[in-house]
């Protein structure tokens, strides 16, 4: 039948050839150093006691919410039987 006529060349040649030049290995900074004292580490210490206080009170509020809820509605639903 009829079949589609190829170029005779198999696969062009790269358009771009790449030459590896001399690169110096890239230079690795120190980071600077953090100098840590004693008032750093309480005022982490205090601000971690004191955001742990914060999310126990969040959650605490939260329970007692919903057991406030249930006792609400129990008690609606026993007067909506009566």
């Amino acid at each position: 039948m009829f079949l589609p006529k190829y170029p005779d060349s198999p696969t062009p040649p790269p358009a771009h050839t790449h030459i590896p030049t001399h690169q110096e290995a890239p230079v690795r900074r120190s980071l600077p150093s953090v100098s840590i004292d004693q008032k750093t580490v309480v005022a982490l210490v205090v601000g971690g006691v004191v955001l742990t206080a914060l999310l126990a009170a969040v959650a605490v509020t939260a329970v007692s919410v919903a057991v406030a809820a249930v006792v609400l509605r129990s008690m609606l639903r026993d007067h909506h039987r009566r």
